[in-house]
């Protein structure tokens, strides 16, 4: 759903286009069958099969990603599941970068797909290769550009984490103004989307964003003494999957609720590089994430499957774990872009002079 803001190592090894020449477009021996065109926008068109898909990925030998956290969403064990599964070499370019930042930093270290925030690819929609999943009606139509450029592949609600042991259940944001209440965010607001979108969620009135109650009520804190850092917060207002997770690894000092008056959501879409210098691992690595197994993976992490409505009707989504996801009392609010552009703006302005 959003923004990392997670202090993993960067491993930086960029491909200029190792095999991409090779695989662009290449006749098969099977004379019935037609050439491969690796940049293609189906599986159908380009490749005929998830068989030609994932060989002549693997001629191209390895997948360049980008802003990929391991403890993020469960991304450590889908990309070993991957490069196990196929035979590649999975390749994790600045891990802890922003959406934004993938997109500045693509020309340098070719990466060949995106991990970002839907205001983010749609900004950078020019710079992405169309290719629809086989899982593509199973996505709504509002997650998903309808050329195929990007789509949503999970996504979360905005969530409160706190200690049962310090503090009581917040049934609402104001309710972090209740004594004992030590608040802190998920980064800083006006560099983080993470820590935006808390502010955005504190903000929420009758579904509809309103920037200055959020300010305002973080402003109390602060001049309260009780907005800090995570390290010594009893209460975390962050994404639902990183409360549940750490809940989930502390069942006793960790809970987390999804105030019923402020269900604020985000998603996370992927996108293929235009320029990918491994453009079949790149739609195989999209086959793979959009698959049942790697839907179940992403929820594994604690985060909403965008295909996950469509696997329940199916028998196909894992039951169990989708039990253990935090309760939400509706589907999610999602901010336009509009109203996250004014919202931006109002915090540029006020974030510094009201909170600091």
């Amino acid at each position: 759903m959003t923004v990392r803001t997670c202090a993993a190592a960067a491993v930086i090894i960029a491909s200029a286009g190792c095999g991409a020449s090779s695989t662009d477009s290449v006749s098969t021996k099977a004379g019935n069958q037609p050439p491969i065109n690796a940049r293609a926008a189906s599986l159908k068109a380009g490749f005929g099969s998830m068989e030609r898909l994932a060989e002549t990925a693997k001629r191209e030998g390895e997948l360049n990603v980008i802003a990929l956290p391991r403890d993020w969403v469960n991304f450590g064990e889908i990309i070993d599941t991957f490069a196990d599964k196929y035979g590649l070499k999975v390749v994790q370019l600045e891990p802890g970068a922003s959406s934004r930042r993938e997109l500045d930093a693509a020309a340098q270290l070719k990466p060949d797909v995106f991990d970002l925030t839907m205001d983010v690819a749609v900004y950078g929609a020019d710079r992405f290769a169309p290719y629809k999943v086989q899982g593509w009606q199973d996505l709504p139509d509002h997650l998903k550009d309808p050329s195929g450029a990007w789509y949503a592949a999970y996504g979360g609600y905005m969530s409160i984490g706190y200690d049962p042991r310090a503090v009581k259940p917040p049934a609402s944001f104001a309710d972090l103004l209740k004594p004992g209440y030590k608040v802190a965010l998920d980064g800083d607001p006006l560099r983080s989307a993470a820590a935006f979108d808390g502010v955005m969620a504190a903000s929420m009135r009758a579904g509809t964003p309103s920037p200055q109650q959020g300010v305002e009520l973080f402003a109390k804190l602060k001049q309260a003494g009780r907005l800090t850092d995570p390290a010594k917060a009893n209460t975390i207002v962050a994404w639902d999957h990183l409360n549940a997770a750490r809940g989930a690894a502390h069942s006793d000092a960790w809970k987390v609720t999804i105030p019923g008056d402020a269900p604020l959501g985000g998603y996370h879409v992927q996108a293929i590089n235009e320029a990918a210098p491994h453009p079949a691992a790149a739609r195989l690595w999209q086959e793979f994430l959009f698959s049942d197994e790697g839907q179940n993976l992403l929820q594994k992490g604690f985060a909403r499957p965008a295909r996950g409505e469509a696997m329940l009707m199916k028998g196909t989504l894992d039951a169990e774990q989708a039990a253990k996801l935090p309760k939400a009392a509706g589907p999610p609010v999602l901010m336009t872009i509009p109203q996250a552009d004014a919202a931006k703006a109002y915090l540029k302005r006020e974030w510094g002079k009201s909170v600091g």
